[in-house]
């Protein structure tokens, strides 16, 4: 898996528990989103403070374009979280390669979720809470199970998300990153089951990969987010 794009030559990020090279000015590069991070804090400059109603209901993601990248900034944190946990305490019997492999997507997935975050400046939701609780980190079948439901949501709500953003710059980034997360989905597929890569559970029969509308998303994840969410104001359908 080729993952030059994260490499960084002059400083580290620092995340808990982990130093992982990530050079983001690359990565914006790479996504194509140097010139829309500062359309994306614009944008933002109108959403609602802290007296909006219904703030105390959980973290408020915002509306139109800035809601939906919050929303997949909630999901970039659920992951890269996951996989950060992953390679801390590799499962029982993980050989050299798998290792070698969740560990580029932890990267990746930690990459995405920092973009968000630089991106959206101010707008950016917090740090949400997860719960792993269910999740029997020395279980490989455990481990790649629950993999294989963060990956194939992460790219059904990219899909799903895709018509309801305004601007194409946006858009753009979304297309990047979703193609990313759906390699990802196919090689934890293939490695619960070779071949399994493009099931008829995601893949409609004519040959499109199946999307969910970010309600339907958000309601799936809920079991593994301790944060409250206040997707009142994002769009959907």
């Amino acid at each position: 898996m080729n993952d030059h794009y994260l490499k960084e030559k002059e400083g580290l990020y620092s995340t808990e528990n982990l130093q992982t090279s990530l050079k983001r000015r690359s990565f914006l590069k790479y996504a194509g989103a140097s010139m829309a991070i500062g359309a994306i804090a614009m944008a933002g400059c109108n959403k609602d403070d802290d007296n909006s109603p219904g703030m105390d209901e959980g973290v408020y993601l915002g509306k139109g374009d800035i809601a939906i990248l919050n929303y997949a900034y909630a999901l970039e944190q659920l992951e890269a979280a996951f996989y950060t946990k992953v390679a801390e305490a590799p499962y029982s019997g993980i050989s050299d390669l798998e290792k070698s492999l969740l560990t580029d997507i932890r990267d990746h997935e930690v990459a995405h979720r920092e973009f968000f975050k630089a991106a959206l400046q101010a707008n950016a939701i917090s740090d949400l809470e997860v719960d792993f609780s269910s999740v029997n980190f020395g279980s490989r079948e455990q481990v790649l199970a629950t993999a294989k439901v963060f990956e194939d949501l992460g790219v059904s709500a990219y899909n799903g998300a895709g018509q309801l953003i305004e601007k194409g710059e946006y858009l753009l980034l979304a297309g990047k990153i979703v193609s990313v997360e759906a390699r990802h989905a196919a090689l934890i597929r293939d490695l619960i089951q070779n071949g399994s890569f493009a099931g008829s559970d995601v893949v409609d029969m004519n040959g499109l990969e199946k999307s969910l509308s970010p309600t339907k998303v958000l309601t799936a994840a809920a079991p593994f987010i301790k944060t409250k969410i206040n997707a009142r104001d994002l769009p959907t359908y």
